[in-house]
């Protein structure tokens, strides 16, 4: 049975990651950064956690305002470092832990918290700037990941009741995997700051120290606060700090800190701090497994139905490489360059050799064994002049003509093709 070992909060302002990186552990300015973060290092190098689930949020780098989530979860086997306009940093991709990160979708959802799911993605300073100062990479990094990209920076956004919420869920998720692994929660963000407007520049240091008393010992009148009670006493960009209520939410009611430090050197109070769980109760053997009946309910039975496949986050992640491909035809010059050289194509995109094998062949039911979402089966006969139909047979394993006369309108052959589509050749 997973576990969890205790908590980390820290700010994850882009001055901390440029201490790091220009290396200004010497400089009294920045002094006090290096210092409020080598706690945390000793904590993580005598506790060694296994994982650790880190909550932050995007500062509209890599999640922009055409689909923008409230609570976005990491379930990719890496993350890269993200190009916030002058070059990434110069950091190796930190490793995911896939497996957790897809037991914790699962138990949340069927929690009914509306959970999106990503990979793929590289992330900011959100996750990389308090990540690098308190698990610095030897050169990799030692310990895998698994984020929470919460959407705090577009309105509506989740209260803060909702966050310490889903804290709650996110321990009874955590302690219901299989697996004997420790999991350190770290929330990052804040405290108080604003970014925009005449009002940029604002601080509030009493709120800062009080919000570190109430976040240890009072959650619950946190979680009461609104979004305008935050931005009042924080500034607006500072109301972030709601984002620490996840991680509040999945420890104890009484907690022992064993680390603080603030400090505000510029334009945010940053601050740091480590909690244990006051008393740690062991979930009887029951109720983990009333749990783990509760996550595997909805699909509950779906195995029986012979020849179906539910996509889910285990094949998503595992054919990633093949979905993305042929998403990518819905780009017109990737796909001019595949109609092209298909062999270029495949080797462009690292494909593997049964990859370009199953798209080689249009072995449309191999591709959907192997992982391959139908969705994109539709997109890859639109680009080479197949049919649905001529899939639904094929996936079938049977000819066309056969599968047509299951239809009611047996002379209906379609797709997705728009009007840049070539020929049709439904006949070969």
């Amino acid at each position: 049975m997973a576990r969890i070992i205790g908590a980390i909060a820290a700010s994850h302002t882009p001055t901390i990651g440029f201490a790091v990186d220009g290396d200004k552990r010497q400089s009294p300015a920045w002094a006090p950064i290096f210092e409020a973060f080598e706690p945390v290092q000793q904590w993580l190098e005598q506790r060694k956690p296994d994982v650790l689930f880190l909550i932050f949020n995007d500062h509209i780098t890599s999640f922009f305002f055409d689909h923008y989530s409230a609570f976005a979860l990491g379930v990719g086997e890496s993350y890269g470092v993200a190009d916030e306009g002058g070059g990434p940093r110069d950091l190796p991709a930190v490793p995911g832990h896939a497996a957790l990160a897809r037991h914790i979708g699962q138990s949340l959802m069927s929690e009914e918290f509306d959970m999106s799911f990503f990979q793929g993605k590289s992330l900011d300073h959100g996750c990389f700037s308090p990540l690098s100062m308190m698990n610095p990479p030897k050169p990799d990094w030692t310990i895998p990941i698994v984020p929470l990209q919460v959407g705090v920076l577009q309105f509506p956004i989740p209260t803060a009741r909702r966050c310490y919420k889903l804290g709650q869920a996110l321990r009874r998720a955590i302690e219901s995997y299989p697996e004997d692994l420790k999991v350190a929660i770290v929330a990052t963000g804040g405290l108080s700051h604003q970014v925009h407007g005449e009002r940029a520049g604002f601080n509030n240091v009493p709120w800062d120290q009080q919000f570190l008393d109430l976040i240890e010992k009072d959650p619950e009148y946190l979680a009461s606060l609104t979004q305008a009670e935050y931005a009042e006493l924080g500034g607006l960009e500072g109301a972030e700090i709601i984002m620490w209520l996840v991680m509040r939410g999945a420890l104890s009611a009484n907690v022992r800190k064993v680390h603080q430090s603030y400090c505000l050197p510029s334009m945010t109070g940053i601050a740091t701090a480590i909690y244990e769980n006051e008393a740690v109760q062991t979930p009887l053997p029951s109720t983990i497994e009333r749990h783990r009946r509760l996550m595997a309910l909805q699909l509950e039975g779906a195995e029986r139905l012979a020849g179906t496949y539910p996509f889910g986050l285990e094949r998503s992640v595992r054919a990633y490489r093949i979905n993305h491909f042929l998403h990518n035809l819905i780009d017109p010059v990737f796909r001019a360059a595949f109609l092209a050289d298909e062999e270029t194509a495949f080797r462009t995109a690292n494909l593997t050799e049964e990859e370009s094998a199953l798209i080689r062949n249009r072995d449309w039911r191999g591709m959907i064994h192997y992982g391959v979402i139908f969705f994109m089966l539709e997109k890859l006969g639109a680009v080479v002049g197949v049919s649905n139909l001529h899939i639904y047979a094929a996936m079938r394993g049977q000819a066309l003509d056969e599968f047509l006369q299951t239809r009611n309108a047996p002379d209906a052959l379609y797709s997705v093709a728009g009007k840049e589509a070539g020929k049709q050749t439904w006949d070969n």
